[in-house]
């Protein structure tokens, strides 16, 4: 009885790391699962095609328009989104 409890507590263990370990990867063709927060925070309380700036990645100031993305008003950046990360190995 106390093998069936150690090894249904430790089924259970693996099972919570792997399923939170899934949640921090992006998908396997690289695109992020929508826009960052900063992109959201920009247009919160501003109308859609209202010019705003927010702080990109690497703390570079973006230039944004507001747009409708699904059912999200988030930052789009000028000149279009920056290329997606390449793909890891």
């Amino acid at each position: 009885m106390k093998v069936i409890k150690h090894w249904m507590v430790c089924a259970a263990l693996a099972g919570g790391m792997l399923s939170a370990s899934a949640q921090n990867n992006p998908p396997p063709d690289g695109r992020p699962p929508g826009p960052p927060p900063e992109a959201v925070a920009a247009c919160k309380g501003k109308a859609e095609g209202a010019k705003v700036e927010f702080k990109g990645r690497n703390n570079e100031t973006v230039k944004a328009t507001c747009k409708k993305m699904g059912d999200v008003l988030a930052a789009w950046p000028e000149g279009g989104l920056p290329p997606p990360p390449p793909p890891r190995n």
